[in-house]
């Protein structure tokens, strides 16, 4: 298809009512590909401005900007977050938003193109949120900020001026097929086991896999009954309602390919919703929104990590793929204990839980 084509055909998808990143699949196109195609002048009600790859510089200049929202989302999880872009720093290809809201990890080697997008609405007048949309190499999004009613507009204006490059061409590459699970290697399970407990931060958890060449669920195998436990896969509701009865406060930690979105405080008002044959779990509370494939979840593990502040344990989500869907925790910073509360509802989760056999490693 030409360009022309592709904005034809983008258009009905999402007159069909289909969210972008559905509308680009239903018409054969990664998501970034789609958005690609509206860049330069044309009738489309998407409009679309590249944006130089100085990504740094550029969430930095959001601060001027106020209130905006931030969205990570994975094939089954979307993360929202309303805040500030502050504290915006960055080692080498790696950064750090450590705002009082906004708080993410971001991976910039991934990041291959970014649009300001804006788009007219044909149901009623007026304009959809202006955004900023971020795509790897493939045209998967890896991190969406979307104007709110707070936004200073102006200085939003301002940042698109200063970043735009209308000369920059972008092109995206297809994805590989995806390939059959990987087996679980031969590893020295009590070498890993005795790995795992030595160590002291939970940051040492990714080196820890590498060093044994393991994905994380092949590693969670391995120690399963020691410091691993699979639960139920309504653990994820189980959590967030115990959370938001009880007022505990948790952290959400949501990823894409180049960007780690992370919430923390309490719950509120957590709603499962069944919707054309799907269930989603959704936290709507203000200033953070999640929308979990509830449907989707295949397994749900508790992880205890040792650290020099005691053991941080974890509930993590995962789909069938093996694909890491959410991370949850008790609300910490480093050097404090992990909150009682959260032990106490993880706790429940696997006094819930029917048991399972350890795989052999």
């Amino acid at each position: 298809m030409n360009v022309h084509d592709i904005r034809n055909a983008f258009q009905t998808a999402r007159a069909s009512g289909l969210r972008a990143r559905e509308a680009a699949e239903a018409i054969g196109l990664s998501e970034g590909a789609a958005v690609a195609a509206h860049v330069g002048a044309h009738e489309a009600p998407l409009q679309a401005t590249v944006l130089r790859p100085d990504w740094l510089a550029l969430l930095q200049a959001l601060e001027a900007c106020g209130p905006l929202m931030a969205l990570t989302r994975n094939e089954t999880t979307v993360h929202e977050k309303t805040g500030v872009y502050q504290k915006v720093s960055a080692s080498g290809p790696v950064g750090l938003a450590l705002g009082e809201q906004i708080d993410l990890r971001l991976f910039f080697s991934q990041w291959h193109a970014g649009f300001a997008v804006a788009q007219a609405l044909k149901s009623q007048p007026g304009m959809a949120p202006p955004s900023l949309q971020f795509y790897d190499r493939h045209g998967v999004a890896v991190h969406k900020i979307f104007v709110r009613e707070q936004t200073d507009l102006a200085a939003w204006q301002r940042v698109i001026e200063g970043h735009s490059d209308d000369r920059r061409e972008i092109a995206f590459e297809p994805r590989a097929e995806a390939s059959a699970p990987t087996p679980q290697p031969l590893v020295d399970a009590t070498a890993f086991s005795a790995a795992w407990g030595a160590m002291t931060d939970t940051h040492q958890f990714f080196p820890l896999l590498k060093q044994f060449g393991l994905e994380r669920q092949q590693g969670f195998r391995l120690v399963e009954g020691r410091y691993t436990h699979r639960v139920e896969k309504a653990a994820v509701r189980e959590l967030l309602m115990e959370a938001a009865f009880d007022g505990t406060p948790i952290m959400v930690f949501v990823g894409s390919p180049g960007c780690i979105q992370i919430h923390t405080g309490p719950v509120q008002r957590v709603e499962p919703m069944e919707m054309q044959g799907k269930t989603w779990l959704n936290v709507l509370d203000s200033g953070f929104n999640l929308h979990l494939r509830e449907d989707l979840i295949q397994d749900v593990w508790v992880v205890e990590k040792p650290t020099a502040d005691g053991t941080v344990t974890s509930v993590e989500a995962f789909d069938a793929r093996g694909e890491l869907m959410a991370m949850f925790f008790g609300a910490r910073k480093p050097g404090q204990v992990e909150l009682l509360a959260w032990r106490d509802i993880v706790a429940h989760l696997q006094a819930a839980a029917q048991p399972h056999a350890p795989v052999a490693a």
